[in-house]
Order: structure tokens, then sequence, then C-alpha cells
């Protein structure tokens, strides 16, 4: 039997491009508490974990044992190579 979680509130678009400048810019993994305590803006604690969770889906950021780490590459080079390679 799976649980269902009622979700509160849904990141915003402003949101997670703001959660995403905080970790992209990071040198470090950081983090929940550091992405909160580095916002400009109060986020709920669910609301960053919704927002972490679509972005870790999306594969633009990694979750480590350390925090989180950006991994999104935006190369030109590596999409001709993804259309143009033989499907795995």
């Amino acid at each position: 039997m799976q649980i269902q979680k009622e979700v509160v509130h849904y990141p915003t678009l402003k949101t997670i491009l703001a959660i995403e400048e905080v970790v992209k810019k990071a040198n470090n993994p950081v983090s929940r508490n550091q992405i909160l305590a580095r916002l400009q803006t109060g986020v709920m604690r669910s609301t960053l974990n919704l927002a972490l969770d679509y972005m870790e889906k999306r594969g633009m950021v990694l979750e480590t044992r350390k925090g989180f780490i950006w991994t999104f590459n935006h190369s030109k080079k590596l999409e001709k190579a993804e259309q143009e390679g033989l499907p795995v």
C-alpha cells in the first residue's frame, strides 16, 4: 500500500530558478539547510524538497552524501552527439 503525500504548495518558476542559482554557484555540495539559508526569499521545506526532486529527475542536480551538486551541462556538442549517436 503506497502512502500518497498531499502537496501543500507547489514551487513557482521563480523559486526553482532561485534554487538553481544557489546550487549552481556553490563550489562544494550544499545541503538543504544551506540552500534555505542562501535563498533571498522564504521557502517552505516541503516546497524546497519538491523543487529539488523535480531538478534531480531532470538531471539538473545530483544528491550526494554531502549535499546537492549541479550536474546539468547544456553543450551544443553534447546535444549534437546525442542526436547523431546510436541508440543504446
